[in-house]
């Protein structure tokens, strides 16, 4: 793919795309037979080619990765932040090398993804995020702050009903146990897919009108997703209402809703009726 561009939007596509495709030969190197060595091989791979291209071309920043050792822990505000590189710096890479690992080492799935995100402390919104790139490798798509899609249309069946359906993307294997309550309350259809990028791209492209998720994540399950659909014009926040916040001393970033911004108020009145 040569050189890579120096703007950061163009860079984090650059960078997703680059992981993605590098998944994809893995994928077809090793096949299928062994899923927990696929998983272990894709995490690895595609881990150390982001992580040596952001030591190439932006060595300044720090980076927070998920295959980091010790990327989980929280750190207390006593801790001297020289010590944790990304507390203290003002740019931070946020970036998923793969999020949806079952589904990478399922064959025929589709619903995996590349995050790579930045965080800036000067950041004008409060997420603080400035550029981000979801790549959906086995999609043949890369879904980029520098491009962000137009906003997305209304679903189908509510084009052609004339009445809101909201289909709502939930995990296949860890659903918060209230979603199918609210799902009722709000008249939503349930649509399970895979990784969180895989199901935030689908808000953005208009596949499906929301997603939320309750019981645990890390910013890098959100931050690149969150910047694209922010950079779309979707809500994106808290399941309470409150903004997203990254580069925190706790990683941990539980749960969130990326929406329509349409449907924000009623989702996250169901969700103060339903999650509590």
């Amino acid at each position: 793919m040569g050189s890579p561009p120096m703007i950061d939007g163009a860079f984090a596509r650059w960078l997703a795309a680059r992981a993605g495709q590098a998944l994809l030969d893995l994928r077809a190197e090793l096949g299928f037979t062994d899923a927990g060595a696929l998983k272990s091989a894709g995490d690895k791979v595609s881990h150390d080619l982001i992580r040596t291209e952001l030591a190439k071309w932006r060595p300044g920043d720090a980076v927070l990765s998920e295959e980091d050792e010790g990327s989980r822990l929280a750190w207390a505000a006593e801790v001297n932040t020289e010590a944790v590189s990304r507390l203290a710096a003002d740019r931070v890479w946020i970036v998923d090398p793969l999020d949806g690992t079952r589904e990478f080492a399922e064959e025929g799935r589709s619903d995996w993804a590349v995050h790579v995100a930045l965080w800036a402390r000067n950041a004008p919104s409060p997420h603080g995020l400035v550029a981000g790139a979801v790549g959906l490798p086995a999609q043949h798509r890369v879904l980029g702050t520098d491009y962000p899609p137009a906003y997305p249309p209304m679903t189908v069946e509510a084009a052609t009903a004339g009445t809101r359906v909201i289909r709502l993307a939930a995990s296949r294997s860890r659903p918060p146990v209230f979603l199918t309550d609210l799902a009722e309350d709000v008249g939503a259809k349930l649509v399970p897919m895979g990784s969180a990028g895989a199901k935030i791209a689908a808000v953005v492209t208009g596949e499906v009108d929301a997603y939320i998720h309750a019981g645990g994540q890390y910013e890098w399950d959100s931050a690149a997703p969150v910047a694209v659909a922010t950079a779309t014009g979707l809500h994106a926040s808290r399941i309470d209402g409150s903004a997203l916040k990254y580069n925190e001393a706790d990683p941990r970033l539980p749960d969130l809703l990326v929406c329509r911004k349409d449907l924000a108020t009623r989702l996250l009145a169901a969700l103060q009726r339903h999650s509590g």
